[in-house]
């Protein structure tokens, strides 16, 4: 079943929630201060990842605001919970844009954001750095959103490519049920087909005996990092030895935590730098923030959030002091290979502004390394 039809009941829903929304929304900006809006887990199983991506969104816009803001004006980030729950997203939308909001930022999940486009879609307010990355939210059905982070199907050609190379083409896919993972399965059935790998058997995460008889050479293990480790250690206790990998979503650091030794093997996809490499000025400038703020050591997504956010002002810095959402969208659509930090953003007739792709292993001593 494609993402979408998973989906488009909640759409359907929030149309006609959302419908009256629009017209009260105002353009979120006043001579001392720029609204964004962000609908996004706090709290529930989402949170592992989409709340530290908050935190690090928020500790660059406290950054900036230090400093005095943009054309004098402090970026005030409201955000509401939604705990994953993408009717709740919608509700949230609701209130963001009858409050008035400059634009939507760094949503999470990808049914989420389904959920909430319709309140958007025929306006000019646009969705920037969603954490959420079906591939369809990608493409000119989606106008309004523009992502940082690449699709599923970039994440699924990188594992293919490196499965190749070990000579393990035989591929079993375990996965979770809820709608990230759903999305991120259909992008692995149809990239990795499509790239040649033999895909023996889908199933859910449950189901590692019956994934071990199909005979694969590797496994890919969609899922969150609780479900993911459960998965491995599974895998691992009944004897398979071959690659296992995992999507960005599946928590790079949250899972080598839980699997310690036990991850030795995994490899896993990341689509920001190490959060931990020294050698990158935005990572110096969130390790400093971060440890300011006692947030403790970042993690990928944390710095998923702090890129995002210096992205988008560097777009609230060109579009001037007369900014609204259509001078916005016109700053984004300029970012032309711009250097955030060692960081590269390019958004010139593209709705996604990097395409980077990483592959991170986990050691025997449960460590990721490159």
């Amino acid at each position: 079943m494609k993402f979408t039809e998973t989906v488009v009941r909640a759409m359907m829903v929030a149309t006609l929630a959302l419908s009256g929304a629009v017209a009260l929304a105002q353009d979120g900006v006043s001579k001392t201060s720029i609204t964004l809006g962000q609908s996004v887990a706090l709290t529930g199983p989402a949170a592992a990842l989409a709340l530290p991506f908050h935190q690090g969104a928020k500790l660059y816009f406290d950054r900036v605001n230090a400093a005095g803001g943009v054309a004098g004006r402090q970026i005030d980030l409201v955000t509401l919970d939604d705990a994953g729950v993408p009717a709740t997203t919608a509700a949230n939308t609701t209130k963001l844009l009858a409050q008035g909001v400059l634009a939507l930022f760094g949503y999470y999940g990808s049914p989420q954001v389904t959920a909430a486009y319709p309140a958007i879609k025929d306006t000019d307010i646009l969705m920037f750095a969603p954490m959420a990355a079906a591939d369809e939210l990608h493409g000119a059905l989606y106008p309004n959103i523009y992502s940082l982070r690449p699709g599923f199907s970039e994440e699924a050609a990188a594992i293919t490519r490196h499965a190749e190379t070990l000579g393990a083409r035989k591929l079993a896919i375990l996965h979770a049920a809820d709608g990230e993972s759903l999305a991120a399965l259909d992008a692995a059935r149809r990239t990795m087909n499509a790239l040649g790998a033999n895909l023996l058997a889908t199933l859910p995460l449950g189901e590692v005996d019956k994934a071990i008889a199909a005979k694969p050479e590797s496994v890919l293990v969609i899922g969150d990092a609780k479900g993911a480790a459960a998965a491995i250690r599974d895998l691992r206790g009944k004897g398979f030895r071959g690659p296992i990998y995992g999507f960005s979503n599946t928590g790079e650091g949250l899972l080598a935590g839980l699997l310690g030794p036990t991850g030795a093997g995994v490899v896993l996809v990341r689509v920001v730098p190490k959060s931990d490499t020294a050698r990158l000025a935005v990572v110096r400038d969130l390790q400093a923030d971060a440890a300011q703020a006692k947030l403790g050591k970042p993690n990928v997504y944390m710095l998923e959030g702090y890129i995002a956010a210096r992205a988008f002002t560097e777009a609230l810095r060109r579009a001037g002091k007369d900014v609204n959402a259509v001078r916005l969208k016109k700053a984004i659509d300029g970012l032309d290979d711009v250097n955030i930090g060692g960081f590269r953003v390019h958004f010139v007739d593209e709705h996604v502004g990097s395409k980077l792709v990483e592959l991170s292993l986990i050691d025997s001593q449960g460590r990721v390394r490159e």
